[in-house]
Parts: C-alpha cells; sequence; structure tokens
C-alpha cells in the first residue's frame, strides 16, 4: 500500500498519523523550493500547528527546477513520512502540512496565481543562496544573470524565484489582493534583509510605483534555521517499505535538534503559531545568527580540522572522544563572552 489519504487509518504500528483531517484546512502559504529541508523544518513546525489549533496554514509547494518532487508527492495527495533518528531510536511521522506541489516551468501561471490568491499570507523561501541570483562581489542582484535578463523582459512568465515574487507583487497590486510576508528561511546571513533588496531592485528595474507598492505592503522578516537532513537515497526508501509495509516515494530522515528562529513583523500578524510549535519569535534576529555562526559553527570547523588531523574521520567520532569534548567545552568558554 502506497502511503496516500486513503490509507490514513489503515497505517501499521509505529508510523503516527497526522494529528488532524488535512482536507479540512486551506492553503495559506506558498512555498518555493520544496526540497528535504523544508519538509523536515517549517512543514513540519506547521503540521503541529495544525495539530494543536488548525487553520488555513496548509502549504503549497513550487518545484523550480526539477518535477521529482511533485511527482514523488502527487500520488501520496502531498502527504510523507519523516524519520527523527535520536540515540534511542527512530520515531515515525506522517506530515499532512502539504497541500501538493507545483513544478513550475509545467503551468507558471498557476504558480503566479496561487502566489497571488487573496488567501495566500505568507510566500516562503528555501532555493539555496544560489536561488537568489547574487552578484557575490556586491550582495546586490546580478543583473547579468540569464534568467534575471530573461524575467526582466518576460515577467508573466517568469524563471527565476526573484521574477517569479516581483511577478506575484504585481499581481496581488494590480488585483488588490493585498499585502503579503514574504519568509526567507535559507541560510543568509540577515536574510529578509538580502530578499528585501533584490526584490526592491528588481521591482525598480521594471515597475517604479511596484517599488514604491512593495516597500509599503510587503514584510520580509529575517530567520535563523538549523537542522541536519541528509539525502535518502533509493535503498533507503525501500528498507523503510520492508520494515513498515507501505511504500512512501518521499520518505524523510532527520536529527531530532531544530531550531528556528523568526523576526516577528509579519504583515497584519497573519502566521501560524509557530512560537506553540517550538520556533522563536523574536524583535532581531542578529543576534541569534551571530551565536550560531560562533557557537556552533565555529565548534564544528574547530572540531573538523583538528579532528582530521588526529585521523577521525566525521564530526561524531571527533567528539566521542573525552580529549575533544575538553577542547570544545573549553573553545565554548572563550566564545561565550563574545
Amino acid at each position: 500500500m502506497r502511503l496516500s489519504l486513503a490509507a490514513i487509518g489503515q497505517l501499521p504500528e509505529g508510523i503516527a498519523e497526522p494529528g488532524y483531517d488535512p482536507t479540512a484546512y486551506g492553503v495559506g502559504i506558498v512555498h518555493m523550493g520544496i526540497g528535504a529541508f523544508h519538509r523536515c523544518h517549517m512543514a513540519v513546525y506547521t503540521d503541529d500547528v495544525l495539530a494543536n489549533t488548525g487553520g488555513d496554514w496548509r502549504i503549497l509547494g513550487v518545484s523550480l527546477r526539477s518535477s521529482k518532487i511533485r511527482d514523488q508527492l502527487e500520488p501520496q495527495d502531498g502527504l510523507y513520512t519523516v524519520i527523527v533518528r535520536g540515540a534511542s531510536g527512530d520515531d515515525a511521522q506522517v506530515i499532512g502540512s502539504v497541500a501538493g506541489v507545483l513544478w513550475a516551468p509545467d503551468d507558471p501561471q498557476r504558480v503566479l496565481e496561487a502566489m497571488s490568491a487573496a488567501s495566500t499570507k505568507i510566500i516562503s523561501l528555501t532555493i539555496t543562496e544560489k536561488g537568489y541570483c547574487l552578484d557575490p562581489a556586491t550582495g546586490s542582484l546580478n543583473q547579468a544573470h540569464p534568467d534575471i535578463q530573461h524575467d526582466l523582459v518576460n515577467l508573466g512568465a517568469p524563471k527565476s524565484a526573484i521574477g517569479y515574487l516581483v511577478a506575484a507583487l504585481a499581481r496581488r497590486r494590480d488585483s488588490g489582493t493585498g499585502p503579503v510576508t514574504i519568509l526567507c528561511c535559507d541560510n543568509l546571513s540577515s536574510n529578509g534583509k538580502v530578499v528585501e533588496r533584490i526584490v526592491q531592485e528588481f521591482a525598480q528595474q521594471v515597475d517604479s510605483d511596484l517599488a514604491e507598492w512593495i516597500r509599503e505592503n510587503v514584510a520580509f522578516p529575517s530567520t535563523m534555521v538549523d537542522r541536519i537532513v541528509p539525502a535518502v537515497e533509493a535503498e533507503q526508501v525501500q528498507a523503510f517499505a520492508e520494515q513498515y509495509g507501505i511504500e512512501d516515494a518521499a520518505v524523510l530522515q532527520t536529527e531530532p535538534f531544530s531550531q528556528w528562529v523568526i523576526e516577528d513583523s509579519f504583515v497584519a500578524n497573519a502566521r501560524p503559531d509557530w512560537a506553540a510549535a517550538g520556533a522563536e519569535l523574536v524583535a532581531d534576529v542578529a543576534f541569534h545568527e551571530e551565536m550560531k555562526l560562533r557557537m556552533l559553527n565555529g565548534a564544528h570547523s574547530a572540531l573538523a580540522y583538528t579532528g582530521y588531523l588526529t585521523g577521525y574521520e566525521t564530526i561524531s567520532d571527533t567528539v566521542a572522544d573525552p580529549v575533544f569534548e575538553r577542547f570544545v567545552h573549553g573553545l565554548w568558554d572563550e566564545i561565550m563572552p563574545t
């Protein structure tokens, strides 16, 4: 049996089902770049909110480059399993927060309609740094990028994520569907400010009045995200089917730890209650970013360099050594005051 809405109520022991009827709630979020990280991070937080308080906050995913995730999730009604692998064993949970996935090249107009719908309160992104078409030297929009050049003259059928954002915002202005929040969940420092800047740079090229409308009607909160989500190979999909007796082409695995810090500056405060699901809603993300970069990333790099020189192959092997455990705690004692 393949995972789908029809399978709910018949899932084998050991797989937790959604704590709500997914069909009872509508879409309030359009997410661009619905890869493995998003489905183990933001989609899980949103699934928790739906189970606890409900609301029209389901997610319509958009894939910009590949139809793979659409092809995996469409036969499964958007459902997939997240396996959290911890020291005490595995916990498997079916996630119901994803209402479906669109492959943008297949129907760009349908994507733009979803992004500009009055019911869409948040447009979120995990498209990796490359997807923002940034000029690495200046941090501004790379207007020489082929996709950006295409979109500047073909905004009705965009290719880039930035082109889709600006085209959708133009539709919202023209149709009166109104303000929206754009929520970047990529590992970019001050990511909300970065996205706001490049959206403005693009909009100025096509319509200065639109740029002004965006300035007055669109929020760009910054976020900090963290969770390790390894790639799943075909052998692991098969192993899941053999262990649980159900086929899930989109099964994912992740670690127990998850962190999401969000600047609480949404248009009309329209957002799910992610704080109740464990996210941190703060006034300024910058302090949290600095803590992560110095304490987590800094310690990780230090363990990688010294562990490699000692002959260890992984971070887990390195930190299991009592010498390195003492080393990293001493390092943190130096980093924390900064």
